[in-house]
């Protein structure tokens, strides 16, 4: 009897857990995904996750659409993501900006990095390049210090990443060139302006200049990469030049808070699979200068945690103020 009733307690024990687990009506996804982007078309993560869209909606066989949500320092389309329902049709390619740096950057936010997303995957980083216009005939920052201070107030610069306007900065400092930072909404803009001469100085993401350095277009003064760049080893990194270790630019994919857990992990594995495919890692990443992640949503939350509290440092001691 007493076997029984053991029987008995535990089939009901089931039978409450079961209930109080959700059961999924259809396998996901059953309808078209939207995937935010706060930077405008044209530029690395654009490219990138246009290619994963496709790829993804081969896989899922349903309508994978990018939506570009530009403008406030991405804090639009962060919002929108933040806002969304979290319901796994709604997915966000952000930069560390949006997820570890702007909290310290900005005086308030309209959404909050830490509660309101939930970590599906880090894709890859980004190396950054600083590029000046041939057009100029300068190939060093020396170079470029004395051009500009022999032109005061004629010389503009533009980044899309907080640390990279700080390494620039630092270094106006350091040597006294005049350079005023010229900000772009993403990549395509800061392209079209180095081209036409309006900011003959840029660090943006290495993808965004291989063409323009391999045509002589623009010169490559150097990466922010732990070593050379296997694309143009003749130029030297910023810690050769001696700049300091600065955040990443990175770029992972999150979700609103609240995604279902097998959701997320189900978008885990299948991006991991399409990052990882030879063909698209070497074409979409490594042959364009991107460093592929694609690591586990454990490894990203984690991840997030560490870069948060050396983005936290990093504008302490750069005495940057937030705007």
């Amino acid at each position: 009897m007493k076997a029984f009733a053991f029987v008995g307690a535990m089939a009901m024990l089931a039978a409450v857990t079961a209930a109080a687990t959700p059961v999924r009506a259809e396998p996901y996804p059953e309808k078209p995904i939207r995937i935010i982007n706060p930077l405008s078309a044209g530029g690395a993560s654009d490219i990138l996750v246009r290619a994963l869209a496709e790829k993804l909606q081969e896989r899922f066989g349903k309508s994978v659409v990018v939506e570009n949500r530009t403008g406030g320092g991405m804090n639009v389309g962060a919002r929108a993501c933040a806002d969304a329902p979290n319901d796994g049709y709604t997915l966000c390619i952000f930069p560390g900006e949006v997820l570890t740096l702007a909290e310290f950057t900005f005086k308030s936010l309209p959404y909050n990095p830490e509660r309101d997303f939930e970590p599906i995957i880090n894709c890859f980083i980004n190396t950054q390049v600083m590029v000046v216009s041939s057009k100029l005939g300068l190939s060093s920052l020396d170079e470029i210090a004395a051009y500009s201070k022999a032109n005061p107030g004629t010389m503009a610069y533009s980044t899309l990443a907080i640390p990279m306007q700080i390494i620039i900065e630092d270094w106006k400092k350091k040597t006294g060139a005049d350079l005023v930072m010229v900000p772009f909404r993403g990549g395509g803009e800061l392209v079209t302006g180095l081209l036409t001469g309006t900011t003959p100085v840029s660090i943006v993401g290495l993808p965004n200049f291989i063409q323009h350095i391999q045509s002589g277009v623009v010169k490559a003064i150097a990466v922010d990469s732990a070593e050379r760049s296997p694309l143009f080893p003749e130029v030297p990194t910023m810690g050769e030049l001696g700049f300091r270790s600065l955040v990443p630019v990175y770029f992972g994919l999150v979700a609103p808070a609240g995604t279902p857990k097998d959701i997320i992990m189900k978008l885990n594995e299948e991006i991991a699979a399409i990052g990882n495919e030879t063909s698209f890692r070497q074409k979409r990443l490594i042959d364009i200068g991107n460093v592929p992640i694609f690591d586990t949503p454990d490894h990203f939350a984690a991840y997030l945690k560490e870069q948060r509290e050396i983005s936290r440092r990093l504008i302490q001691e750069s005495g940057f103020q937030p705007r």
